[in-house]
């Protein structure tokens, strides 16, 4: 029987006495995802990451666990640490809990406050500032605490996989070939847990229901071979930006941000836009707040908001390449314009059919016959969540009502974790929590990025009741 007061103890004690230290000394390295630092293997970041969070994991008082961390030829490693059925569970041994993180960091951003920095730890009032932490330092440490705290509470857990990979915030390329290899590891997994993703505010529980898949790709119009004079050839040579507006036409309405495209466009299914009302409503007329310039008005309210955000396709452009600062600009035509594309889609969306048609519409019949080239493509699909099961649906109920007194709240997240739709296909009978700390104001992948510690620490003790629940649950 899981005695819950040991377990917000030891919960609370960890998270103050280790896990605040543990994270503050994760941020400082610069882990940064391949895509950001192709050279990873050489500048040793990622590796410290591992090692780091890998040093913690191997020393922790769990019964029967073994740690490792994985390795493939030119691939980033993984941290696998086994923990076998314990309790009353130990018996039956049904079926494996897949426990999911990653230790990759996104690029420094600018914009952070003064005092604070994107490798500067600042702990102020009960958030952790800092590149990562949140996003998604945190996940290994979270979910060691939660099995330890079921084991020394005398509750019981079935066997468990902790999955902690180092390329997610670059799509995750590395990681369906460490699946392969760790299959037998990973054996028959029935619960799927993955601390990577938000929540709506840090009052209750937030089960994330979809993610938004993801394109990205970075499109070049060249017009010249070497910029020439504005006043001497406007008019007759073609600006290479003019030339990126009239591609970029053909795939957003730029008066209603609406993509374009057949392949990135599908129709919500009627239950996840009354999801999107619900959450709405829960969230009053406010909404979800982002930090707005003055005078700034959202492109939507309310439910239409958060389809927007959770199952229309939209298009970021998110870099930059060809424009000198203005105040270094002379009067020249430049050679050419590149931008960097962010097509987010919905959650079931083929984001291959995406690549395709993207590719077509960007380089066919160019304006002017300008030279247009699309670079290498990111992509991954979506992810809509298998209806819950009566044990799980139950089991978080019950969880968020005692760490948060506050019931469930089911959420669709815009952002991509691209191994849940690796993981939807792979094991189509699992179930899935997927979860996270992401809230208002953390500004996961931007400046001044925190980890909110009393959520987090409260999300700790769910993942203990829900590991608990669990022992019985996916064996039924």
């Amino acid at each position: 029987m899981l005695n819950t007061d040991v377990v917000d103890e030891l919960v609370e004690s960890t998270w103050q006495d280790e896990l605040i230290r543990e994270l503050s000394d994760y941020i400082e390295i610069p882990a940064l995802s391949p895509n950001f630092d192709p050279d990873w293997a050489d500048h040793g970041h990622l590796a410290a990451a591992i090692d780091h969070v890998f040093a913690w994991v191997s020393k922790q008082p769990i019964v029967g666990m073994t740690a490792r961390i994985a390795h493939l030829p030119e691939r980033t490693p993984v941290i696998v640490a086994e923990i076998p059925a314990f309790g009353e569970s130990a018996s039956t041994g049904d079926g494996t809990v897949l426990l999911y993180g990653h230790c990759d960091k996104q690029p420094e951003m600018v914009g952070w406050d003064a005092d604070l920095g994107p490798w500067k730890p600042v702990l102020r009032d009960g958030r952790l500032y800092g590149r990562g932490g949140a996003d998604d330092g945190y996940a290994a440490y979270a979910s060691l605490t939660a099995i330890r705290a079921v084991q020394e509470a005398g509750g019981s857990h079935p066997r468990c996989v902790l999955l902690i990979e180092a390329s997610e915030e670059s799509g995750s390329p590395d990681l369906p070939a460490h699946v392969d290899a760790l299959a037998e590891s990973m054996g028959d997994v029935r619960l799927v847990v993955c601390l990577d993703s938000g929540c709506a505010d840090y009052e209750t529980l937030w089960l994330t229901s979809s993610l938004r898949g993801m394109v990205g790709t970075t499109v070049t119009a060249e017009v010249l071979t070497e910029g020439v004079h504005s006043g001497g050839a406007s008019g007759i040579v073609p600006s290479s930006f003019r030339v990126m507006r009239q591609l970029l036409d053909r795939i957003e309405d730029a008066g209603t941000g609406a993509v374009l495209l057949d392949s990135a466009n599908q129709e919500i299914p009627a239950y996840r836009v009354a999801e999107a009302v619900a959450m709405a409503e829960y969230l009053g007329a406010d909404g979800e707040p982002f930090p707005f310039a003055a005078g700034v008005a959202p492109m939507a309210t309310g439910p239409e908001a958060l389809l927007n955000k959770t199952w229309r396709p939209t298009v970021s452009y998110v870099g930059a390449a060809g424009m000198p600062e203005p105040g270094q600009a002379g009067n020249v035509l430049r050679p050419s314009t590149s931008l960097k594309l962010s097509l987010r889609l919905p959650p079931e969306a083929d984001a291959d059919s995406v690549v395709r048609e993207l590719t077509d519409v960007l380089t066919t019949d160019p304006p002017y016959n300008a030279r247009v080239s699309v670079g290498a493509f990111e992509s991954a699909n979506g992810w809509n969540a298998p209806d819950l099961s009566p044990w799980l649906g139950t089991a978080l109920q019950s969880a968020s009502q005692r760490s948060y007194g506050a019931p469930l709240q089911l959420m669709g997240e815009g952002g991509s974790i691209p191994f849940m739709g690796m993981l939807g296909e792979k094991f189509p009978t699992a179930q899935f929590a997927v979860m996270g700390v992401l809230g208002p104001e953390s500004n996961a992948h931007g400046p001044n990025e925190f980890l909110h510690l009393d959520y987090a620490e409260k999300l700790t003790q769910v993942l203990a009741s829900l590991l608990n629940d669990a022992a019985v649950g996916i064996a039924a």
